[in-house]
């Protein structure tokens, strides 16, 4: 490890109690504070990858997983696996409302194609590698270009080891970056969700919400080849056999013991400018929040009479709902907090600092001053792309992203642009193959013309000239003009049926020129301009990229001489946050304290028979009855269903695997509140709580109501 920056981070007092997302190999820095919290390992033990309890914690590529049997059984969230069951339900075996269970092995089904189990096996720091002193020469696009192919080198090398996908991840705002080599296991089954009113009981309603009485689980299966190696879908694959596997707690937490979140949370942005802030909170997350609510209500309008077109959309719907509630708490909280004045405070502190001594002025200052104004020129360009890119028709989307791989193919694989080499082939392949459960030209239509009414509503100087000209939109055209020409495009395409979009994955360049499908033929026309603007982004980049690691490199400089600790933040890289099963005394506006557990008592409450509270009959009836098993926690007279606890987490954490003092699983992380979810910009130590699902709740229903027998025996429940 690089010991620079990691030192600097280091050389002082911990961050607040509970905060952070911690690389496993930083563990030791923070022993101390581990320990106060009540971990009973050593956290030097808790450091490498490819031991206990890190090799057992997996990526789903959005979602955090882990490892829970010998056999390949993975545990992770009901609402990270809710796509699959989306995708092998159909009106007549809706496996969304019902649930699904194997039995045994040859029960299990595919998952939604494109699934993956990634298993971490190396993290190495390769910063001197992608910044090389003739790299470091280098800005705009020129730098990007040499950072790029210098990363797909890494890659190559690293991917030479077959089964195995390799990334190169920025830390420290591109002021660091680390080689992440993860086993990628491309045969995944489901086998086992709860139905939908139990793992998604509460739905939008309860979400981000406390109290919560949600069973967010579910379980997939990883396959590999008879020889033990990563392989696409056979019968003839064997269940993959880990290095490592959780297994489960023997007691069940209590309000104040010790916890821990092993996972991928997706992004933070605590280090973030005021210009940053500013930008994301009065005018991004706003108009987001909005475009969300005009997609969802015209989904729901047009698969109200259509079930299999709802089946189709509900993987969607339930993560634009999800990300709506949370870009709107996160505007809520902003509103009624004082964060952007205090980011100005501290922004101004730190050009103050650099500007106190020579050595500082002349190794920050400059950049200091660049990267706003890099920011100002990057949030105009974004202004202007965002009606364009929402009035964008999913499958234009599609034929210009495979044109661009047509291109591309006929380069030199070390050649082409990253995300258009070899190695994503089976990626393009996956999307369009999903695209069979998950598009539906009635809804697309819909959306196409809301979002385009509003695009030609634009002043012409504010609309792109090659995108109208490439797909015939005038500024005169009225609504029913446009609706006409939306209906020729779904009329003349063939973009819709899976074998033509297959067949364009594999198709050369003059194969798409010749094309007369509308999408094709504007995906061909905007090929230029699309190359021209990416190059202007580029060179922004470029720039950017140079001024932002000068300013983390003064930032934590800065942090360092006020005794204050730094950690990166969240990049979807493998991280530990830690802290205790705890309450909050003052919960909501009304003052009422928030217990620490809640109990099956709350799902009887809230259970209506439809809707979101649509509890099933077996579950109500096993609480009615009392049947607790062996599951029954005195101090609460019920079953605990969620707990909470200040753990630091954020998106991507979602399935993340809970370990107690002793690194043995209690539950699954999903959920935080809806005012501590700013914290992904702004953490609260008073606020911040993370929501999790009890194992022993989970245990219960399996056990007491779904019968799966032979999973509980398979992780080692008697």
């Amino acid at each position: 490890m690089k010991k620079s920056l990691l030192i600097l981070a280091f050389a002082s007092s911990a961050a607040l109690a509970d905060e952070g997302m911690w690389m496993p190999q930083q563990l030791p820095d923070i022993a101390n504070e581990l320990k106060a919290a009540g971990l009973e390992l050593d956290p030097a033990n808790l450091t490498k990858l490819t031991e206990f309890p890190m090799a057992a914690i997996v990526s789903l590529g959005g979602c955090s997983a882990s490892f829970i049997s010998p056999n390949g059984l993975v545990v992770t969230n009901h609402h990270c696996v809710y796509n699959s069951i989306a995708h092998n339900s159909t009106p007549d075996n809706d496996l969304l409302a019902n649930g699904f269970l194997a039995k045994d092995l040859t029960d299990e089904v595919p998952a939604a194609p494109g699934s993956r189990v990634y298993v971490t096996k190396a993290v190495d720091n390769v910063t001197a590698q992608v910044i090389d002193s003739a790299t470091a020469k280098l800005s705009g696009k020129q730098r990007i270009d040499a950072i790029e192919a210098n990363q797909k080198q890494l890659i190559a090398q690293c991917e030479q080891d077959e089964g195995h996908r390799c990334r190169v991840a920025a830390y420290y705002g591109s002021l660091e970056y680390y080689l992440i080599k993860q086993l990628e296991i491309k045969d995944v089954r489901l086998v086992h969700a709860p139905a939908e009113g139990v793992g998604k009981f509460g739905g939008d309603t309860d979400n981000w919400m406390w109290p919560r009485h949600t069973g967010d689980y579910g379980f997939l299966r990883a396959y590999v080849s008879p020889q033990g190696k990563s392989a696409d879908y056979h019968t003839d694959n064997v269940p993959y056999q880990p290095d490592h596997y959780l297994k489960l707690a023997a007691e069940g937490l209590q309000e104040g013991d010790f916890v821990m979140a092993l996972g991928y949370p997706g992004r933070t942005n605590r280090h973030r400018l005021p210009a940053e802030v500013s930008e994301t909170f009065e005018w991004s997350y706003p108009n987001t929040v909005q475009q969300f609510k005009d997609t969802l209500a015209i989904i729901d309008r047009v698969t109200s009479t259509n079930k299999d077109a709802e089946l189709k959309y509900a993987s969607r719907v339930a993560g634009l709902n999800n990300y709506m509630k949370n870009r709107q708490g996160m505007l809520d909280s902003f509103a009624q907090s004082d964060f952007l004045a205090r980011k100005q405070a501290e922004h101004k502190a730190l050009s103050t600092w650099v500007n106190s001594s020579r050595d500082n002025k002349k190794a920050y200052a400059k950049d200091l001053t660049t990267i706003d104004q890099l920011l100002a020129e990057e949030h105009r360009q974004d202004r202007a792309d965002y009606a364009l890119n929402n009035a964008t028709p999913r499958l234009l989307t599609v034929a210009r992203s495979l044109y661009r791989l047509a291109q591309e193919s006929t380069k030199p694989d070390a050649e082409r642009k990253a995300g258009y080499q070899q190695r994503d082939i089976p990626r393009f392949k996956a999307y369009v193959a999903g695209m069979e459960r998950n598009f539906d030209v009635s809804v697309e239509k819909a959306l196409d013309l809301h979002n385009l009414t509003k695009y030609v509503a634009l002043p012409k100087q504010q609309r792109n000239a090659d995108f109208d000209t490439a797909l015939g939109i005038k500024s005169s055209m009225s609504q029913n003009e446009l609706s006409a020409l939306i209906d020729s495009w779904y009329a003349n395409t063939g973009l819709t049926e899976l074998a033509n979009r297959t067949a364009l994955i594999d198709s050369q360049p003059a194969q798409f020129s010749q094309s007369a499908d509308p999408f094709v033929m504007a995906a061909v026309a905007l090929y230029k301009s699309d190359l021209k603007q990416e190059a202007k982004e580029e060179q922004l980049a470029g720039k950017i990229q140079q001024a932002y690691a000068s300013y983390m490199r003064a930032k934590m400089a800065f942090m360092q001489s006020k005794g204050q600790a730094v950690y990166p933040d969240a990049n979807s890289t493998l991280r530990v946050t830690y802290g205790n099963v705890k309450g909050r005394a003052h919960g909501n506006e009304d003052g009422n304290a928030w217990a620490p557990f809640t109990t099956l008592r709350g799902i009887t409450a809230k259970a209506t028979g439809e809707g979101e509270f649509n509890a099933p009959a077996e579950q109500l009836a096993a609480i009615n009855a009392k049947n607790y098993g062996p599951y029954l926690v005195p101090a609460i007279n019920s079953v605990p269903v969620n707990y909470l606890a200040t753990l630091d987490i954020t998106g991507g954490n979602s399935g993340s695997a809970v370990l107690n003092s002793k690194a043995e699983f209690v539950g699954l992380a999903f959920d935080g509140t809806l005012d501590s979810i700013i914290s992904d910009w702004d953490y609260n130590p008073a606020n911040t709580r993370s929501i999790q699902v009890d194992l022993r709740f989970m245990l219960w229903q399996m056990q007491q109501v779904d019968n799966a027998t032979a999973l509980l025996a398979e992780m080692g429940v008697n």
